[in-house]
């Protein structure tokens, strides 16, 4: 376990900084580095970087931090269930109200190169391949294959 009694109140790490610092010593025990960790997870390297920080809600919402806290927890070899009582704040999920921009391709229609017409591509091709056909008959024709 990490010591944090050397801080002053002020200075205080908070509950991510205090659960970012026991992953990094976990895995500096194990003699990882973040790579192998990436590969092992399929969480980027930025993102482990970040939690070991305790700066992983800066990048991420609330509930995929809160994901990759416990995923990474779990490659760790800690015991989530004593890690979400020692960090409540860190590892329950919250909606934090994220704002989404809706924007093209979400609820309007994007506008296409027919200009709306959807079925004038297929007019074209039918007719394309219809005058083919017809010019193929009276080639045919004109040689007197026919």
């Amino acid at each position: 376990m990490v010591c944090f009694s050397a801080f002053k109140e002020s200075e205080m790490p908070t509950e991510m900084e205090r659960i970012g610092a026991l992953f990094r010593k976990k895995r500096e025990e194990m003699k990882l580095n973040l790579k192998e960790c990436e590969n092992s997870t399929s969480i980027r390297a930025g993102f482990l970087q970040a939690i070991e920080e305790g700066k992983i809600n800066d990048f991420i919402s609330g509930v995929y931090a809160v994901g990759f806290i416990k995923q990474y927890a779990q490659f760790l070899g800690f015991e989530l269930e004593s890690l979400i009582k020692e960090f409540p704040k860190a590892l329950i999920a919250r909606n934090e109200g994220h704002e989404f921009s809706y924007g093209i391709g979400t609820l309007e229609m994007r506008g296409s190169l027919g200009g709306g017409i959807k079925w004038l591509p297929n007019l074209l091709w039918a007719l394309g391949i219809t005058s083919i056909i017809v010019l193929a008959y009276y080639f045919a024709k004109a040689i007197g294959v026919l």
